[in-house]
C-alpha cells in the first residue's frame, strides 16, 4: 500500500510538471518528450532491480537523446510553433516522475489487485496534488461550466479509465514493454495539434520526433 501511494505521488508530480509544459511549449513537443519514460524505466531498471539493459538499448538511448535534442534545439531557437526550453524541460522531467511511477506500479501488482493499487495510487496523487495547490496558491475554485466539464471529462476518461487499464497491463506485463503503447500518444497528439490547436509541424520537428521515436522503440521493443 505504501509503494501504491508512492507511486501516486510519482504520478502527481508527472501530471503538475506536463501541464505545465504543455502550456509552454507544443502539444507535439510536450508529448514527444514527457513519452521518453520508456528511457529511465530501462535506467531504473537496471540501477533498482538489477537488470542490465543489453547493447540495443544503449543504440536506442543514443537515438532517442538526439531526436529530443533536435527537437529543443528547434525550440530553443524559436523556428517552431510556440515551443520553449523550459517547457521543453519540464516535459523530461515529467517523464522522469511518470517513470518512477510505472516503475512501482510494476512492483505493487504483484501483491495488490488492479482496483486497490488504483484506488491507493489516486488518494496518494490527489493528496499530493492538493498540497501543490495549497503551497503555490492555485486557485481551486471559480471556474467556468465549461472548464469543469473539461476536467470532469479528464477524470473520468483519461485519468480513471485509460490508467485503470494501464495498471491493469501493468500486472500482466513489465514496464519496458507496457511502455511502447503509450508511444502512439505522439504521433496522434502531433496529428491532431495541426487542426485544434494550430500548431505547425516544421520539416526538423518532424525528423527530430521520428528519430526519437526510432529511438525509443529500439530501447523497449523486442
Amino acid at each position: 500500500i505504501l509503494l501504491a501511494l508512492a507511486g501516486g505521488a510519482f504520478f502527481a508530480g508527472d501530471l503538475a510538471l506536463w501541464n505545465t509544459a504543455v502550456l509552454r511549449t507544443t502539444a507535439m513537443t510536450a508529448t514527444l518528450l514527457g513519452n521518453a519514460s520508456p528511457i529511465f524505466v530501462g535506467v531504473g531498471t537496471w540501477f533498482i532491480f538489477g537488470r542490465r539493459p543489453n547493447r540495443r538499448f544503449w543504440t536506442g538511448l543514443a537515438l532517442a537523446l538526439t531526436g529530443a535534442a533536435i527537437v529543443v534545439a528547434v525550440n530553443a531557437r524559436g523556428e517552431g510553433a510556440g515551443g520553449d526550453p523550459v517547457g521543453d524541460l519540464l516535459a523530461i522531467t515529467a517523464a522522469v516522475f511518470f517513470a518512477g511511477y510505472l516503475l512501482t506500479t510494476e512492483r505493487a501488482r504483484e501483491e495488490l489487485s488492479t482496483l486497490t493499487f488504483s484506488t491507493a495510487a489516486i488518494v496518494g496523487s490527489t493528496v499530493t496534488l492538493l498540497i501543490v495547490c495549497l503551497a503555490i496558491d492555485s486557485p481551486l475554485a471559480g471556474f467556468t461550466g465549461r472548464s469543469w466539464a473539461a476536467l470532469l471529462g479528464l477524470g473520468l476518461v483519461t485519468q480513471l479509465a485509460s490508467y485503470f487499464a494501464l495498471v491493469y497491463a501493468l500486472g500482466h506485463l513489465p514496464a519496458t514493454i507496457t511502455s511502447v503503447g503509450l508511444l502512439a500518444q505522439t504521433p496522434l497528439t502531433a496529428l491532431l495539434a495541426v487542426p485544434l490547436l494550430g500548431e505547425a509541424l516544421g520539416p526538423m520537428q518532424i525528423a527530430g520526433g521520428a528519430l526519437a521515436l526510432a529511438g525509443i522503440f529500439i530501447v523497449v521493443g523486442r
